[in-house]
């Protein structure tokens, strides 16, 4: 059986779907073999709402799937530099078609395992990780986080209660020394923490 966070080999029928956010209608083209492909899923939608990324100059989305979070980010923030990663090919093939239809500009989409092939750090990191790759990849995407934050730079992620997120709420505060729940919605919890290490 295929996995969104796997690269098997599936069937290709790409769709293109409009996703509104703050005012703007981004497009986004999905397929089989990635995540939520009908439509952008519940959490997502409450992590870009809850997210607050006024002061960020920098940006990592991390399992970026086929770009729902930082192309919309991109597209209503023009300011920010975004880049994107995922372990599925096809997930960033489309990513990079959404980025173009959307005329995202300077935007990298690239392969990396969580923070492998990551070199630069950022003011945010944001993540609606893949639960279904285990709670060591989710573990992975906290706790490795931390190294590539700018000073001041922010973790935020979305995690279903049901799906660990008072354990992931535990391992932020262990690893940056807080953490806090900046939204709950229907199940779902936006958790935040801040890097400080003056």
């Amino acid at each position: 059986m295929a996995h969104y966070y796997t690269n098997d080999d599936v069937i290709s029928d790409p769709e293109e779907m409009s996703f509104d956010f703050q005012g703007h209608t981004i497009t986004l083209i999905c397929d089989h073999g990635v995540f939520s492909r009908h439509k952008v899923d519940y959490g997502t939608r409450v992590l870009l709402n809850a997210v607050d990324v006024k002061d960020a100059k920098s940006l990592l989305d991390v399992g970026c799937g086929y770009g729902p979070i930082g192309l919309s980010l991109k597209v209503a923030y023009p300011h920010l530099s975004v880049d994107m990663i995922d372990v599925n090919q096809r997930a960033l093939d489309l990513a990079k078609q959404g980025a173009a239809l959307n005329n995202c500009g300077q935007v990298r989409i690239y392969e990396s395992n969580c923070y492998d092939e990551v070199k630069d750090t950022y003011d945010l990191i944001l993540s609606n990780p893949p639960v279904r790759a285990g709670k060591k990849v989710v573990s992975t995407i906290i706790a490795n986080s931390f190294e590539h934050l700018n000073e001041n730079g922010r973790l935020v992620i979305v995690l279903q209660k049901k799906q660990g997120a008072p354990s992931a709420k535990k391992l932020m505060e262990a690893t940056f020394g807080n953490a806090e729940v900046i939204k709950r919605d229907k199940g779902y919890y936006i958790l935040q923490s801040k890097k400080n290490t003056v």
